[in-house]
């Protein structure tokens, strides 16, 4: 590990805790920063939200990254906000990477969204399908920073479901990674295997805390994703997928996670390491599937006679801004023989202690009226 657990939470950013993360929360931290992080106003949102930058470091190297492009994927701005604690406080690790690196780092491109916890704009845009139009003006900021910038790599930094699971196995997509492709035939440019070889540095770091839990996201192209638009401008451009680890709805312990990684690239980049790493061994993590479901609950026949013996249903939790903190709702999604999915929970209406446990849950009603 770059970062033991103790030194880890030592630096954690608590003034951020749980799945809403708001503009105003953000701004707070920022004007707290010391001297030596530069922050800007560099533009504002649809509503009129001041969206910043951060840079710090002195050195060659120049990194760019953004955060919560989609407003309610906000668990990548807690780890940068950790990020720039650890930056700070003096430590081997950290001055290696300041002395040899620029880092200009967006907390927030989209706080509209995030305001409202909505995915989109508020104008309804999903900004990482803006890249070419740039019909939007956080899309305009973020393509104005990249050209002024001019930065060696980027790092997207995103959320992903809850149904993300590792290849075919029953181990949730905790963190997942893409090094985005430069074209429809998804060839491997310069720019890109620069992209993989830090993908497969943070995986085997990864590896050693929480094995098999590490997937590589789909690379269908889309030239109006930003990822894929400054890979193909030929700038190595890596994205990060913070997922769910088991009972962390919160995304507390994959918030650690993402940190980790993310220091881990910044640490390979600042010593020069990249040689160390093959691009083949990016292939060598498996691809993400979507066979996971919030709560499975088998042989619903027992309390449902309109279902099959055999039958399962599995329930999916709807986001929810209620009262300034996020509600999950449990949602039917599916019903039938699930013998392929899995369940972040599990229950069995054949055993007893199961079926008294889901009696006191909220979606036992729903079961039962199948």
């Amino acid at each position: 590990m770059v970062v033991s657990r103790s030194d880890y939470l030592s630096i954690k950013e608590n003034q951020v805790l749980g799945r809403y993360v708001t503009p105003m929360k953000v701004s707070k931290i920022i004007k707290e920063f010391p001297r030596k992080i530069e922050v800007k106003e560099i533009g504002t949102s649809v509503q009129e939200r001041p969206i910043h930058s951060l840079e710090l470091g002195s050195g060659p190297t120049k990194i760019l990254m953004w955060s919560q492009m989609h407003g309610n994927e906000s668990t990548t701005t807690k780890a940068v906000l950790d990020l720039l604690n650890f930056l700070v406080k003096q430590s081997e690790v950290s001055l290696s990477i300041y002395n040899e690196c620029t880092l200009l780092i967006i907390p927030l491109l989209n706080p509209d969204g995030a305001q409202a916890y909505t995915r989109v704009n508020a104008n309804g845009i999903d900004l990482n399908r803006d890249a070419q139009s740039r019909s939007q003006p956080e899309s305009v900021i973020l393509r104005k920073v990249f050209d002024e910038f001019k930065p060696d790599y980027c790092f997207n930094l995103h959320d992903q479901r809850t149904i993300f699971n590792v290849g075919k196995s029953n181990k949730p997509a905790t963190v997942s990674f893409l090094a985005p492709a430069c074209d429809e035939a998804r060839s491997i440019s310069t720019s890109r295997e620069i992209s993989m070889k830090l993908i497969v540095a943070m995986n085997l770091m990864l590896q050693k805390m929480i094995p098999g839990q590490i997937g590589r996201y789909d690379d269908a192209f889309n030239s109006n994703c930003v990822g894929d638009t400054f890979q193909m401008l030929g700038i190595p451009t890596l994205l990060f997928e913070s997922g769910h680890f088991p009972g962390d709805y919160q995304r507390e312990r994959t918030r650690e996670y993402i940190f980790y990684a993310i220091v881990t690239a910044l640490k390979t980049i600042a010593e020069n390491m990249l040689g160390r790493f093959q691009r083949k061994d990016y292939f060598e993590i498996p691809e993400n599937d979507k066979l996971f479901l919030d709560v499975l609950v088998q042989n619903v026949h027992v309390i449902n006679p309109n279902l099959n013996p055999g039958d399962a249903v599995g329930l999916l939790f709807k986001e929810a801004l209620v009262n300034n903190a996020i509600e999950f709702t449990p949602i039917v999604d599916k019903k039938g023989n699930l013998k392929q999915y899995f369940g972040h929970s599990e229950y069995d209406c054949l055993r007893g202690d199961d079926l008294e446990e889901l009696r006191q849950k909220q979606y036992w009603s729903d079961l039962v009226a199948l």
